[in-house]
């Protein structure tokens, strides 16, 4: 596994912030073909939440509630980042998860319900050829507004809040995603507690069909929103 580029970030004048890594990792074609169906987005934004959790040394959770993902510090009410549930999407060579963000302690009001975190996989078009694969993986947090450095605030403010984000926020979360990255290079990916996209994965790699399978993501997405709502809210 290498690191593609060193991470892109850009950012628009209301104050909305982009920031992008992306790594390769080679794999061996018959591990690929197994693990490439929608139960691995389910089981690879577990081990994104999982690997948060571990890398802060137990200091920052994510609790699951029925329409949202908490990240919070040690328990609520101390919400650093609110989002609404996940959103995967699996075609015939991509798979995505995308989590759009809500708000928390880090969002600017301005900033509120805009945005989104997206982690995205790619292989390449299949010519059958190698006994090893590259897959693409990206992490994406697009257009969110860092309380830190609002627009609302004064311009001068607003430039210092600007730098700190950069140089404290933004370089944590640069460290936290590459090491991220690189841990997929093992492959150990943690297993979903609701596990709703198996059973579909299942059938959709049966009957050859990935239009079904991606219908079935959204389907599973729906059920397994209904299963917490049932339930009162678990950590992961």
């Amino acid at each position: 596994m290498h690191l593609v580029e060193h991470p892109r970030s850009t950012s628009t004048p209301g104050g909305g912030v982009t920031t992008k890594q992306v790594a390769d990792v080679t794999l061996p074609r018959s591990e690929l073909d197994r693990i490439w169906n929608p139960e691995y987005l389910e089981r690879l934004a577990r081990t994104y939440w999982l690997f948060l959790t571990r890398v802060s040394l137990g200091l920052l959770r994510v609790v699951y509630s029925p329409f949202s993902r908490e990240v919070v510090v040690l328990r609520r009410p101390f919400r650093l980042l609110t989002f609404r549930g996940p959103r995967y999407r699996a075609e015939a060579n991509r798979g995505s998860v995308t989590w759009p963000i809500d708000r928390g302690i880090l969002v600017a009001p301005t900033g509120r319900g805009k945005g989104y975190l997206r982690i995205t996989v790619e292989r390449p078009e299949d010519d059958g050829s190698g006994d090893e694969v590259t897959i693409r993986v990206s992490a994406e947090v697009a257009n969110f507004y860092p309380a830190i450095a609002a627009g609302g605030l004064p311009r001068w403010i607003a430039r210092i809040g600007g730098w700190l984000y950069r140089v404290t926020q933004l370089r944590l979360h640069v460290i936290v995603t590459n090491a991220f990255l690189r841990s997929l290079a093992r492959l150990d990916l943690a297993p979903s507690v609701v596990g709703t996209l198996r059973a579909r994965a299942d059938r959709a790699a049966a009957a050859g069909d990935i239009d079904a399978a991606a219908d079935a993501t959204a389907l599973a997405a729906a059920e397994e929103r209904s299963q917490v709502s049932a339930t009162r809210p678990v950590r992961r």
